[in-house]
């Protein structure tokens, strides 16, 4: 059987961390591929995993044909679908799918002739959302539109490995798009120097905002500290509440790992 993979297409399906990874190859060797992989022709358009691990270890698996896209654009807008219903999927991850799916339905509209935008009646017409607001892409998402934003800043402006750091959960997304803004060597210092580093880095910049910001004054003529201290001691708690989040999730992976090797 010959099966294509399009690397456009893989990019859409996040690479799986080593406990993931070995979690499924461990379920495919004793269970076998139960689940059918999905191809457009002979392009896979998902199970993308299963079949590179199908494939080292020779193990038999199924494939059902989904014939009813048109275009690459339809294969990709189903896939970002697929992945914003899964539950396991980040906050990051899914900012980034929406982003990306509205990049598309911008391209369609751009190149989309003017004569077909009028007949609003015609039953085949595209009644998708316009997808030009922040608050659609956040509501596809799942997050705040101010979640979006900081996603926005950190596709813009963060190194790879600053963004490879927030999807495997190493920092917040509050947090990162904060790194985003120090220039690319001090990103990718902060990055090699763990959670701590990321975090100290990450405090930084809020401190230098704070103290950027015109001071404002009571009715008595006194600056408010007080407050926009508050407010850094609680962007700060917010940082580790996601950082224990992000711990407790890796331990209970680990968790189950050590788990199904006992079994």
């Amino acid at each position: 059987m010959n099966i294509t993979i399009n690397d456009e297409l893989r990019s859409f399906v996040d690479p799986l961390t080593p406990i993931e990874y070995a979690a499924l190859e461990r379920s495919l060797l004793a269970e076998g591929c139960r689940d059918a992989l999905v191809l457009w022709g002979d392009v896979l358009i998902d199970g993308h995993n299963r079949y590179e691990i199908c494939r080292k270890h020779g193990i038999d698996f199924r494939t059902v044909q989904n014939d009813k896209f048109t275009s690459l654009e339809d294969v990709m807008l189903w896939m970002i679908d697929n992945h914003l219903a899964r539950r396991s999927v980040s906050d990051f991850q899914r900012g980034v799918l929406a982003l990306r799916k509205k990049e598309i339905h911008a391209a369609r509209v751009v190149e989309r002739p003017e004569a077909d935008e009028g007949d609003k009646n015609d039953p085949g017409a595209d009644t998708t959302p316009p997808w030009n607001t922040r608050e659609d892409i956040a509501r596809a998402a799942r997050v705040s539109s101010n979640t979006i934003s900081q996603i926005e800043r950190i596709q813009k402006a963060a190194t790879p490995q600053l963004r490879e750091a927030v999807r495997q959960g190493t920092i917040s997304i509050n947090a990162a798009a904060n790194v985003a803004q120090l220039p690319e060597a001090v990103q990718i210092a902060a990055v090699a120097g763990g959670r701590k580093e990321l975090q100290q880095a990450a405090r930084q910049v809020r401190e230098q905002k704070a103290a950027s910001r015109p001071r404002k004054e009571t009715p008595e003529g006194e600056p408010v500290d007080e407050k926009a201290a508050l407010r850094a001691e609680v962007a700060a708690l917010k940082d580790r509440v996601a950082t224990l989040m992000t711990e407790n999730e890796v331990l209970k992976q680990r968790l189950a790992a050590a788990g199904a090797q006992d079994a």
